[in-house]
């Protein structure tokens, strides 16, 4: 079967042959015609070849090809002939006809190249000619692309290209065709390039060599002309254009096509490559090369391809000379098509191995195009010579041409051209990685950038743009080696963007403002643009200088936003963006190391190794942001040199702290520079004064910074150095230069370049005196004397003069090479110098001026600038350090935030565009996460504060605040943001707190907040809560409505009219803003301020205890707000409350304290202590200190305590209930029974809590001194820190508070006054008063003396069923509390004695009212009360009671007097056993602290003497049931089993202290409305007193007092006889009296045997006694006995002794353990003895002598009482009359 490719040829060959044969040249058809034509001839052979043929493969391409190759050349055929030619040629190649890897497709390729790219054809119209021309750009764009492309060598590539260009310059042409070559060279540039990385660079002569055989010029387009038909052909066509102007004027376009086809490029002619025959021969080793359109290799398979390759390299045949058949070489094609891997190797006869393994470099490798075609090169032999594949060479001359085209100042490059050659560029740029290839890098370095910058300066749009895109591919890629250019374009990108040129276009500003965002970009490009430059001692501070700039940029000056003005911020914000995806990494990474931890952790715990660890999570920065850093390195690896490290630098990667120093440093570098610039010796004076320089001045360190300081001003510099002072200097100056090798006119231009030469002749001789001196000696003499250089090197310096300056060659004609050689005859030791060296001289010194430092200006000064800039990066100073991306995030935004945040805020607060919006809050996100990360709180405080402001919360009025809020989309989502970054990095908030705090407030006012924030916790009210916020309602229910109506009288209609509520919008607004509110959840703050750093919760506490009285924003309403969230963080941190305790108590304390009046904040401030205490007991480490701080109530004002007590009562039951077991020392259950009894029963506080200040200016605070030492050891002062808080309190508390119900006011209050002198005392003395302090406790007293006041009865229940609650329980009642609890519960017999006879009126409610907020005006200065501005707080009234005392409260109080009785009885009861028990537990653990004992003694004392006594006064009860209950409750608890162990003393103690003085009360008229029930009560307290008599009459006898308590008993019968109405008591008292006597004289006690009479002393006084209130008992007793009663005279004269001892004796009681504190007495709550009837004191004695003693018992000294009444009955006075 034939192949079908035969057929195609065959096709093409009768189209093209019809053509010509239908032309007018042919118009015979003979044979004898065909046979002569050669082309006609040359397709009949081909036709007779391919007849003969099965496969087209078999027939070398050159063959089939030639035929239309031919036509293509030949000069005679016309347009349309030999564009059907070159279609065939373009199908052939298309169709893949031609085998890439066939032997000769080398050769043929380079015929097509050739015949195409000097096409000539008879030119019809221009149309026609141009469809030629497209045809030619067709087939070369074919040729190239195509694998078999490759076989192409440099100089057919740059054949090729330059014909492109020169279709695409020739503006004659259609714009469409000039187009179409347009897009040919970009397809083509783009391939060319994209091979780079396949070629190897050559070396240096290599490349010069061939460079002189590559010249593409650009301008010399127009002379292509003189190219006639000298074109490398094997097979010279034979139809020549004759050489006859006729014939040219026949055909101009065929001239002109020729003009533009031919020449231009030099080619080489065929005798020049005269190579042996015997390098004939190449082998090659085919491979499938086709359309690989599948695979799509990557540059790292590519790689690993070459390695497979050399290693598997095929080693040569046996028989090198010999050419593969064409049916061997298809049959190796076959057996390797499958295979991608095998790279055609070429060889060489004679060639070596080892020299084939140095060639075969990248470029022999197969390569696929981004298309997916590959390329197979190979090597050709083509009529003798070697066909080398293109390489670098011809792109690099491409390359070269391409930056040629872009120069502005080159006069033949038009705009399109220039333009054209940048998107040329820009396509190389993109295509491939040009740094590594050193010959390309320099061409970069020098004239592209600088033709780039200089076209920064054009007006042209699309030239601009174009160098703006190619610049940052240039820097994106290769800012490594391009350290200054990098410098000068970014200064110039910022010298466009500042300009103030009116010419300047915006889009122009636009543009570069653009190309600065893209560059910053870059991952790490910031980051070096702060290390390379800011932090080198010499360079700009490029990344501060853009800061500033894109930061003033931002702010627009008219208020309007452009775009410039967020690109400007989109630029500031690149280095937050990149700065916190790389924190963001870092947390992720750090997490996933944790993870990866605890992974590894519990692998080996399970005794498991993890094979799978991922080892590079352990690097301190992520992985991925190495990538690029090791991009950047890879080049430097390839090359196997160390990375260079700048000098200024330790390593590198140094850090933050040492560039820190060297910008330091950097900055008196430059001050010592601006000096140097004025004043030499000043700047060097300066810097040696910081140390830069070594004082005294060293010449080799000064030169050295002369040297390399290029801020430095070149005149001062030549100044300086040539002043005779510094001789040496210069000499140490001129060795800094390195001369060694430079002709002596290039050391002189690079010497004079460094300084401006002096005017002076003396100054300059001694200048170029020691530069020659130096040159000569490095350089070995090569001039007979030093002075014959010093001549040459003035000659020079004349000849630049003369050669450039303007003035000279004005009046003179330069100096010719002649004059100059003839000036310079026998100057070299009198002989002439080298000839060929003054010429190459005088040629360097005419075509390139040596410039003088600051004196040219224009191109001249350009060119000098950029020379310098040159030779900078080509010293160390050029060196680029590369970083990690993230490496100095830490410093870069420590330097950015300030700007960026200003600008974000500006932009946001200006901006009503929704997308500006998010960016700004993305921004502000960003910035606070970083923040975050790096711990800056001034940078988050500062976001916050700016978010604040736009939240409008803070600004905006409280009455508009919910409709402007709600209606203000900008302001909510501020609002959302900022407590979204509060939640999240609360931990780094610090000054932010107190906005935020100011915002909640203002949420608060304008009720916003959610309601779960305004509910507080409460003990009094029934649901356990309280809202803060409580509607307003009228202050008082009597006058609401009058009110109301004489206000609709007074509003006129309009006001009517605006009082109707808010409109729909307002509503709806309203309800926006809650809504918004609530997604901020505000309450998430205090909830989860337990996760915050102490700092910052410490900053929240300090900003909520700021809310302070303050004449105009004080509110009592916001600070009770404030101090509820403050109680609820404090509880939220119970666990590190310790850290916090003393700020919140002393807020508590100043609060409590300080308050005159009552008003919700003291109540709120007084429950929040409670509910504190409640929380933190249960934590050992704070409970005593909380417990300590309850003294802070009992320090209160007592008339401000006593309308918060039953809050504190109730509180306090709470506290007891939940925490009774966690409170153990004595001190803290002192605090809390004194605050219970403070509370229940209106105890004034204990002396030692008062606040012992009188005036603002001595205050010391709210501590007691106490409480002082506690907390304070080391303290001394008296000032306590809240001096100036109280004054300011008390100041404004007098006219804002609500009045307080002064001691004046008391009478009209609702208390009961019980006598005035109450009211004298309290108004009269002062609160620290030594001289209000009472003497000891009177314990012979039922009552304890204690100052009561008037107390509220549901605090008097609470607190009993406190006290109730402790001593039920067992495990309650402890040695700490045992006496404290005792003393209690007397305080309430007293305060519930009569039903509470000094409580508040039952109708308590005194208007104890919280001032409604009331609403400022804009100014916030001036208040407007309302009407209905009075709010209620809660009534502490018995709501269902009315005025008067219903029988319910007696239920109440009845109850209560009961529950007292039962805890007295339960306690004494169980003392025994509790004393019993501690006694024992103590003796087994064996404490340090106070031994316990259980005797009966210290059980007396303690324990049954007060409970008795506390009984015995419920007995005195004006109520008939509390009495007798207490009587038998009093009568079972003395004749109770575990009083008998009591001896003598305890029972008298027992007569003295409670039974006595209980009889004498109950002589009192206690009840007069119960005249029967107090004889009754009387009478059981006589029979109780006879009965505990008797029982104990045998323990009695042995005290010596035992006369003086028989006498006492004896008086109160007396008076008991005479005290009751009825007979009740006459009847009794007899009876008891017989019982007693009887009872003593059966037990002897009357006998005496030594008297007279046989009777003792004391039946005489008896006697005498009794006589007086019963005459007749004796006689009815003792009827058998007689005794002569004594004298009268004898029983003065006992007791005139009992008096005169009376005398003598101290009337103060023996000493007993005082109470814990000394309490103040009132006059009115004196002892019920001091309450005789005839007001006088009692009588205590010490024992008598031996005048009463019985028994023979030796006198006991105890005092004895001796009732007035005894004194008395015993005079002869009348009685006085019974009540």
């Amino acid at each position: 079967m034939v192949d079908k490719n035969i057929y195609i040829v065959q096709g093409e060959i009768c189209t093209v042959v019809g053509a010509i044969k239908r032309n007018s040249r042919w118009n015979t058809h003979t044979l004898l015609d065909e046979e002569q034509d050669p082309l006609l001839n040359n397709f009949s052979h081909l036709k007779e070849i391919l007849n003969n043929m099965k496969e087209l493969s078999d027939v070398e391409p050159n063959i089939f090809l030639r035929p239309f190759l031919e036509v293509v050349r030949s000069e005679d055929t016309t347009g349309p002939i030999t564009g059907l030619a070159l279609t065939s040629v373009n199908k052939f190649l298309s169709y893949g006809l031609i085998d890439a890897n066939h032997e000769a497709a080398a050769e043929a390729i380079e015929n097509m190249a050739d015949a195409v790219t000097h096409a000539r054809f008879v030119g019809t119209d221009p149309a026609s000619d141009e469809v030629v021309l497209m045809k030619i750009l067709q087939v070369l764009r074919t040729l190239l692309l195509t694998p078999v492309g490759a076989h192409l060598t440099n100089e057919s590539v740059c054949e090729i290209m330059q014909s492109c260009f020169r279709i695409c310059f020739e503006m004659r042409l259609s714009e469409l065709l000039r187009k179409s070559a347009e897009h040919t060279l970009v397809d083509m540039v783009q391939l060319l390039f994209s091979r780079l990385p396949q070629f190897k660079e050559e070396a240096k002569s290599f490349v010069g060599a061939n460079m002189k055989k590559l010249k593409m010029r650009a301008g010399g387009m127009s002379e292509s002309s003189k190219w006639k038909k000298q074109k490398r052909s094997p097979h010279p066509p034979r139809h020549m254009v004759r050489s006859a102007s006729g014939g040219l004027e026949q055909v101009p376009t065929t001239t002109l096509s020729n003009n533009l086809l031919s020449g231009g490029v030099p080619f080489i002619e065929q005798d020049s490559l005269s190579v042996s025959d015997s390098v004939a021969s190449s082998m090659s080793i085919p491979t499938d090369s086709g359309l690989d359109t599948c695979s799509k290799a990557t540059s790292r398979e590519d790689l690993t391809d070459l390695d497979q390759s050399s290693s598997a390299a095929t080693t040569p045949s046996t028989e090198p000379g010999r050419l593969y058949t064409q049916s061997e070489g298809r049959q190796v094609e076959h057996a390797q098509s499958a295979s991608v891997e095998s790279i055609p190797e070429v060889l060489e006869d004679g060639e070596s191995v080892t020299e084939h393994s140095d060639s075969a470099s990248l470029h022999d490798m197969d390569y696929v195009n981004p298309r997916g075609v590959r390329f197979t090169p190979q090597q050709t032999q083509r009529d003798g010579a070697a066909l080398i594949p293109y390489s670098l060479p011809c792109l690099r001359e491409l390359f070269r041409f391409l930056i040629s085209l872009t120069n502005p100042h080159d006069r033949h490059n038009t705009d399109a051209m220039m333009h054209m050659g940048l998107q040329l560029l820009t396509v190389a740029l993109e295509a491939a990685h040009i740094a590594p290839y050193q010959s390309l890098l320099g061409l970069v370095k020098d004239e592209l950038c600088r033709h780039l910058f200089q076209l920064l300066s054009v007006d042209r749009m699309n030239l601009y743009a174009a160098s703006i895109r190619a610049c940052f591919l240039l820097f994106e890629s290769m800012r490594g080696h391009l350290k200054f250019q990098l410098e000068m374009y970014l200064k110039k990108l910022m010298d466009i963007i500042t300009s103030e040129n009116m010419k300047m276009l915006y889009e122009m500003k636009e543009m570069a403002l653009e190309a600065l965002v893209q560059l910053s970009r870059i991952p790490s490009f910031v980051t070096e643009l702060y290390i390379n430059y800011d932090c080198d001692f010499y360079c700009s501070n490029l990344f501060e200088d853009l800061t500033k700039l894109l930061s003033k940029n931002a702010f627009p000056v008219s208020g309007q936003l452009y775009t410039t003005h967020l690109l400007s911020l989109e630029a500031l914000l690149t280095v937050i963006d990149s700065t916190e995806a790389h924190c963001q990494a870092k947390v992720l990474n750090s997490s996933a190391q944790q993870d990866q931890s605890a992974e590894m952790v519990l692998a080996e715990g399970e005794g498991s190794t993890n094979d799978r660890t991922d080892t590079t999570t352990g690097m301190p920065i992520p992985l991925i942001h190495l990538v690029y850093f090791l991009e950047n390195c890879i080049f430097i690896l390839a090359e196997k040199k160390e990375p260079k490290k700048p000098q200024r630098f330790s390593s590198c990667l140094p850090d933050s702290q040492e560039l820190l120093d060297i910008r330091n440093k950097k900055k008196l570098l430059n001050s010592g520079t601006e000096q140097f610039n004025q004043k030499p010796k000043k700047g060097i004076q300066f810097l040696q004064e910081k140390g830069l320089l070594s004082s005294p001045m060293d010449n080799n360190e000064v030169a050295q910074w002369l040297r390399e300081n290029p801020r430095l001003d070149k005149k001062q510099i030549g100044e300086f150095i040539s002043d005779r002072k510094y001789m040496e200097l210069l000499d140490s100056f001129v060795n800094t230069f390195t001369f060694r090798g430079l002709r002596i006119d290039e050391a002189l231009r690079l010497y004079l370049e460094a300084f401006r030469l002096p005017g002076e002749a003396p100054v300059i001789h001694r200048l170029l005196e020691t530069f020659t001196d130096t040159w000569h000696k490095v350089n070995g003499s090569p001039f007979m004397t030093n002075d014959a250089g010093f001549a040459l090197a003035y000659a020079v310096i004349m000849l630049n003069t003369d050669q450039h300056n303007n003035n000279v060659r004005k009046q003179n004609i330069p100096m010719t090479i002649e004059q100059f050689k003839k000036n310079l005859k026998g100057v070299n030791g009198n002989t002439d110098f080298d000839q060929d060296m003054l010429e190459d001289i005088y040629n360097a010194i005419k075509n390139e001026e040596i410039v003088m430092p600051d004196e040219q200006s224009g191109l001249v000064k350009e060119n000098y600038v950029w020379s310098v800039l040159l030779h900078r990066g080509a010293t160390s100073e050029g060196v680029f350090l590369h970083v990690p991306a993230g490496s100095y995030d830490h410093d870069l935004f420590t330097m950015t935030w300030g700007p960026t945040i200003a600008a974000l805020s500006y932009v946001f607060d200006k901006s009503q565009d929704d997308t500006i919006i998010q960016k700004a809050i993305a921004g502000f996100r960003k910035c606070a996460m970083i923040s975050a990360h790096y711990g800056f709180s001034d940078v988050f405080d500062n976001l916050i504060i700016s978010l604040c402001k736009f939240t409008i919360l803070s600004s905006e009025s409280v009455e508009n605040l919910p409709t402007v809020f709600g209606s203000n989309g900008k302001a909510q989502i501020a609002a959302k943001t900022m407590f979204h970054l509060a939640h999240r990095h609360g931990d780094i908030l610090r000054e932010g707190w107190k906005n935020i705090m100011d915002s909640m407030l203002q949420l608060f006012r304008a009720e916003l907040l959610p309601k779960a924030m305004l509910e507080v916790e409460d003990f009094v009210e029934p649901n356990g809560t309280i809202s803060l916020q409580r509607e307003e309602t009228p202050s008082n229910r009597g006058e609401s409505a009058v009110l109301s109506f004489v206000n609709w009288l007074t509003l006129s209609g309009a006001e009517q009219s605006g009082q109707r509520g808010p409109s729909t919008e307002n509503q709806e607004a309203k309800q926006a803003a809650m809504l918004c509110i609530k997604q901020c959840d505000p309450e998430k703050l205090i909830t989860e301020s337990k996760f915050l750093q102490l700092e910052s919760l410490q900053e929240l506490m300090k900003a909520l205890i700021s809310v302070t009285p303050d004449e105009e924003t004080y509110d009592e309403e916001d600070a009770a707000f404030c101090l509820e969230m403050l109680l609820r963080i404090v509880m939220e941190n119970r666990d590190r409350v310790s850290c916090v305790w003393q700020t919140v108590r002393d807020h508590l304390c100043h609060l409590c304290v300080q308050a005159t009046e009552s008003c919700f904040l003291v109540e709120r401030a007084v429950v929040g202590l409670i509910r504190l205490a409640i929380r933190l007991l249960r934590r050992e480490d704070i409970s005593s200190q909380v417990l300590l701080s309850l003294r802070l109530l009992l320090m209160m004002k007592p008339h401000v305590l006593a309308r918060v007590s039953r809050e504190v009562a109730y509180g306090l039951h709470e506290l007891l209930k939940t925490n009774a077991a966690n409170i153990h020392c004595t001190d803290d259950w002192f605090t809390l029974f004194s605050l219970i009894e403070c509370i229940g029963a209106g105890i004034k506080p204990p002396a030692s809590f008062k606040v012992t200040s009188t005036t603002p200016d001595i205050d010391t605070g709210a501590q007691s001194d106490s409480e002082l030492s506690f907390h304070h050891p080391s303290e001394v002062s008296l000032d306590r820190g809240y001096t100036s808080d109280s004054e300011v309190y008390t100041e404004h508390g007098k006219s804002r508070m609500p009045r307080s119900v002064t001691d004046v006011d008391v009478t009209s209050s609702g208390w009961l006054v019980v006598g005035k002198d109450d009211l004298d005392i309290s108004k009269v003395a002062a609160p620290g008063s030594k001289t209000l302090l009472n003497p000891l406790v009177n314990q012979y007293s039922l009552t304890l003396g204690q100052d009561m006041g008037f107390h509220d009865t549901k605090s008097l229940i609470k607190c009993v069923e406190s006290l109730s609650f402790i001593v039920r329980d067992a495990a309650h009642v402890t040695p700490e509390n045992f006496e404290l609890c005792v003393k209690a519960i007397r305080v309430f017999v007293e305060a519930s004695l009569n039903g509470g006879m000094k409580k508040k009126n039952h109708k308590y409610d005194s208007q104890k009212s919280r001032v409604r907020r009331k609403p400022r005006d804009k100014e916030g200065a001036s208040r407007r009360a309302k009407a209905s501005s009075q709010r209620p707080s809660r009534s502490h009234s018995d709501d269902e009671e009315d005025e008067g005392v219903p029988a319910s409260y007696h239920m109440v109080s009845l109850q209560v007097s009961q529950d007292l009785l039962d805890l007295m009885h339960t306690l004494h009861t169980r003392a025994s056993s509790i004393y019993s028990s501690w006694a024992e537990e103590q003796r087994r653990l064996e404490p340090a602290g106070k031994k316990i004992e259980a005797d009966s003694q210290t059980l007396w004392t303690s324990c049954w003497c007060p409970l008795l006594q506390g009984i015995a006064w419920l007995c005195c009860d004006a109520r008939r049931l509390v009495r007798m209950q207490a009587l038998t409750y009093l009568q079972r608890a003395l004749l109770v089993h575990d009083l008998q162990t009591l001896d003598a003393v305890e029972w008298e103690s027992c007569f003295n202290k409670v039974l006595f003085p209980l009889l004498t009360k109950l002589l009192d008229n206690i009840s007069p409305a119960d005249v029967c029930g107090m004889e009754e009560t009387r009478m059981r307290a006589c029979t109780l007193l006879s009965k505990v008599f008797l029982q104990h009459l045998s323990p009695l006898l042995s005290l010596s007092t035992f006369a003086a308590l028989w006498l006492t008993i004896l008086d109160f019968m007396d008076k008991y006889m005479h005290a009751g109405s009825s007979d009740l008591l006459l009847e009794a008292i007899p009876e008891s009296l017989k019982n007693m006597l009887l009872v003593m004289d059966t037990a002897g006690i009357f006998h005496s045997a030594d008297s007279r009479t046989g009777y003792s002393d004391l039946w005489e006084i008896t006697w005498e006694r009794i006589d007086c209130f019963l005459p007749n008992l004796r006689e009815e007793l003792f009827k058998q006995t007689v005794i002569p009663q004594p004298g009268t005279a004898s029983i003065k004269a006992l007791f005139s002794q009992i008096c005169t001892l009376l005398s003598e004796s101290s009337p103060v009681p023996p000493s007993t353990p005082p109470m814990p504190t000394p309490v103040k007495m009132s006059p009115q709550i004196s002892s019920p003895l001091i309450q005789s009837p005839t007001s006088q004191s009692p009588l205590i004695l010490q024992p008598l002598a031996s005048h009463l003693q019985v028994g023979g018992v030796p006198p006991m000294s105890l005092p004895i009482i001796l009732n007035p009444a005894l004194i008395e009955a015993s005079c002869p006075a009348p009685r006085p009359q019974p009540h």
